[in-house]
């Protein structure tokens, strides 16, 4: 199976030739975009195709712009060959406990969601943990948003999900019809790997992979992207992680 690299893991470590021939050594096919990697979308387009590398999916943040400029999205998305774009979070001062301002974001997801299926792309929404927080009335900001946006896909970030607190076995059960990517991350043992914000390569913490790969393959997930918030060698957690996703 084709296996992604979200680039936001390699930001600390251009230039991106650099960052993109490394990854095409070690056997990724695929990269997940994100905002810096679109500020020239040709140039950036040219050295995908000079390493052999795709880029099917992007994160856009903040959702602002799909409302205030979806054409310079969907000019950029296609520039450089995306057919899945994702809005990967809100910022800090809108993750309210208020319910009605989730239905509102979900209700601006819909939206979005029809106009970029309209223009022949697919859309949906990527988890931090903040949306597994109670609202005032109990319910979870992600249910609230995934019942508002009913048309919208789920690029799942498991490990995200069990920082949130929850099961992420019973979320991929729950939604199993919406998650259609998933970012693929691991959790350091408790006090280990601080200057890393306490994530781990994968393979290399206390996530259970191999069952959760197999589960997201039963429900049909396609899209695989290899994730690290803040790792202090890129080239070791490139490495590290797609030798262990090759084996599940």
């Amino acid at each position: 199976m084709n296996v992604s690299f979200q680039l936001y893991s390699a930001r600390n470590f251009t230039p991106w030739d650099t960052v993109l021939q490394h990854l095409a050594n070690l056997g990724y096919t695929q990269v997940e975009g994100f905002g810096a990697a679109y500020e020239d979308a040709a140039a950036f387009k040219g050295l995908l195709d000079k390493h052999g590398l795709t880029m099917p999916s992007g994160h856009f943040f903040p959702l602002e712009q799909f409302e205030d400029d979806f054409a310079g999205v969907l000019e950029t998305a296609r520039t450089l060959g995306m057919n899945r774009l994702f809005c990967p979070a809100l910022p800090p001062e809108q993750r309210v406990a208020d319910p009605a301002a989730w239905v509102s974001v979900g209700h601006r997801l819909e939206e979005i969601g029809n106009r970029v299926r309209d223009a022949g792309l697919r859309f949906g929404w990527h988890n931090h943990d903040f949306e597994f927080a109670a609202c005032t009335d109990g319910r979870l900001p992600m249910d609230i948003l995934l019942e508002s946006a009913p048309s919208i896909e789920w690029e799942a970030d498991i490990a995200w999900i069990v920082r949130g607190g929850q099961d992420p076995i019973q979320w991929i059960d729950r939604y199993a019809a919406r998650i259609t990517a998933a970012h693929v991350k691991d959790i350091a043992p408790e006090d280990e790997c601080i200057d890393e914000d306490g994530w781990a390569d994968v393979g290399y913490g206390v996530m259970d992979w191999k069952t959760l790969t197999a589960t997201l393959r039963g429900i049909g997930v396609d899209l695989f992207i290899m994730e690290h918030d803040n790792p202090s060698d890129f080239e070791r957690f490139a490495s590290r992680s797609i030798e262990t996703f090759q084996r599940f």
